[in-house]
């Protein structure tokens, strides 16, 4: 018995089991109501093998309020730098710690940390975020670049690029910088307060320089002698002075001095007392592991008005404890930067900015030496009255937990644990049980970002290896909800500025006009 489509349709409460008649009988058979997504079923009947997936556009409520029922709502935030596409859906994210935390209120803390194996793409999504942000009007600023990464994207933007390194570049660590000219432009308490706040980063990174160089915290002592020092030297030296002028100071022992040093009114053990002091500062004036780096006047002074980027990538990496050193240097520098326009800006005396800060390697400072985790802590608890944005970098949970004291391992997880938003590339199994006791993760995340960092394949048609499977893959995480993973795509004019290889470029180019003895190229 055969059933035609308009006999099913005719009355649908009959349709659903009709009867076949044969040699054996009766036989119910179960035919469709309507016709399902690929059209009525069976032979003849107009079954669709491949049914292409419809356009879709995306609009605002305003555009598409007419297009009900074939409307439905974005499963990712748009709010934001659009920072990738949705890797199930193909949706759109936009994404970024400062649009989340101030317009879209999604996040208590405009803070990012991007963890990911080297090599998978953490950098590209910083900048993608930056760039983003410097649209919006927020200036980026590159505390410390030791690749460098971000260099040819902040002189894309028009911004400042200050080199530093033996023999490149200099960063007087006694330097205000801008604070002793806004200050003269500041009266009362503010005034005051911008004041205060260079002396104090002044005598925190002399503080550290000491502890890297002798891999222990100066003592109570010495801390308040420098105090003293520093003021003497702000009430009687001409122009800004250098470690020179403060171990000069120390040398002359005037009675302000001496009287904190507790010298008793003995020159013997005033000399006893400030003689590891003393050797510290001649260490960090005269070369050795730190150089001269930080002991001469500052080569390029930084601007508060324009993306910048502090280029550190002549330093190598066998000189650890350069590196530490350069890179908190530029992080006082840079936040004493962002106080100053602050400051500025409660006045009425300029307009209001707001700061993208990336701190990428994090892993270096904080391997230094005991007490650099402290300082580490102090300028990301405070962003937020600061009022700028912050992205921290590193390979993997393991970096931070690496460090040989139990309370600096808890305070570095606080890094991850306090982060508005948590950004995860490819990480290795190992990983998972340190990641999740700081950031909640189901199953199916785990083995996501376990895929993501596996080796890449090899191409049988180009003769190379693809690119690995989790290059551009990264997992957005805010608190205990669910992921959103997303894949990073580069624009044409992204890539000039993302480029890492262009050493090898260089070298092709030269190897391909090299010319023989017998003239063959």
């Amino acid at each position: 018995m055969s059933v035609e489509p308009s006999q099913l349709s005719a009355n649908p409460r009959r349709i659903g089991r009709l009867l076949r008649r044969g040699k054996g009988g009766a036989t119910a058979i179960t035919v469709p109501v309507r016709p399902g997504p690929r059209g009525w079923l069976g032979r003849g009947r107009g079954e669709d093998v491949l049914v292409d997936a419809p356009p879709e556009y995306r609009g605002t409520t305003m555009q598409v309020c007419g297009l009900w029922p074939w409307v439905a709502g974005s499963g990712t935030p748009m709010v934001g730098v659009p920072f990738g596409r949705h890797i199930t859906s193909g949706a759109t994210l936009c994404c970024d710690p400062i649009s989340w935390f101030q317009r879209a209120k999604l996040i208590s803390n405009p803070s990012a940390f991007v963890l990911g194996k080297p090599g998978l793409g953490k950098s590209t999504g910083v900048r993608r975020m930056a760039t983003g942000l410097a649209g919006f009007g927020v200036m980026p600023l590159v505390l410390g670049d030791l690749k460098p990464d971000y260099v040819d994207m902040v002189e894309a933007l028009g911004g400042q690029v200050i080199r530093l390194g033996r023999g490149r570049g200099y960063l007087n660590v006694l330097d205000p910088g801008e604070a002793t000219a806004a200050a003269q432009r500041l009266t009362g308490s503010a005034r005051a307060a911008v004041l205060a706040d260079a002396h104090g980063r002044r005598l925190t990174m002399v503080s550290a320089l000491i502890t890297i160089l002798r891999s222990a915290q100066p003592t109570d002592r010495e801390e308040t002698i420098l105090d003293r020092a520093l003021r003497i030297l702000d009430d009687k030296h001409a122009g800004v002075p250098v470690l020179g002028d403060l171990l000069q100071v120390v040398r002359e022992a005037p009675e302000e001095l001496r009287i904190v040093a507790l010298d008793r009114g003995d020159d013997n053990r005033y000399r006893d007392i400030t003689e590891n002091l003393e050797a510290s500062l001649i260490g960090l004036t005269t070369g050795g592991r730190l150089g001269e780096t930080f002991s001469r006047p500052t080569s390029n002074p930084m601007r508060r008005d324009r993306p910048v980027v502090f280029d550190v990538s002549a330093i190598d990496d066998s000189e650890m404890d350069l590196q530490a050193a350069t890179l908190l240097a530029c992080w006082s520098a840079g936040f004493g930067a962002v106080n100053v326009a602050n400051a500025l800006a409660d006045a009425g005396l300029e307009p209001r900015r707001h700061y993208f800060v990336i701190m990428d390697e994090l892993w270096r400072a904080l391997r230094a030496g005991r007490g650099m985790v402290d300082r580490v802590d102090a300028l990301t608890r405070l962003n937020r009255q600061r009022g700028v944005g912050m992205a921290m970098v590193s390979h993997t949970m393991s970096d931070l937990l690496a460090l040989p004291s139990e309370e600096d391992r808890m305070k570095a997880k606080g890094f991850v644990e306090r982060a508005g938003m948590v950004i995860c590339g490819g990480l290795p199994g190992a990983e998972m049980p340190l990641l999740t006791s700081a950031v909640p993760l189901s199953r199916a995340e785990q083995q996501m970002l376990i895929g993501w960092q596996d080796p890449p394949a090899w191409d049988p048609h180009t003769g190379r290896e693809a690119a690995p499977p989790g290059r551009g893959k990264f997992l957005v995480k805010v608190g205990g909800r669910p992921g959103i993973p997303v894949q990073v795509h580069l624009t044409d004019a992204e890539r000039s500025i993302n480029d890492t290889n262009k050493l090898w470029h260089e070298q092709s180019r030269v190897g391909a006009t090299i010319v023989d003895p017998e003239g063959s190229r």
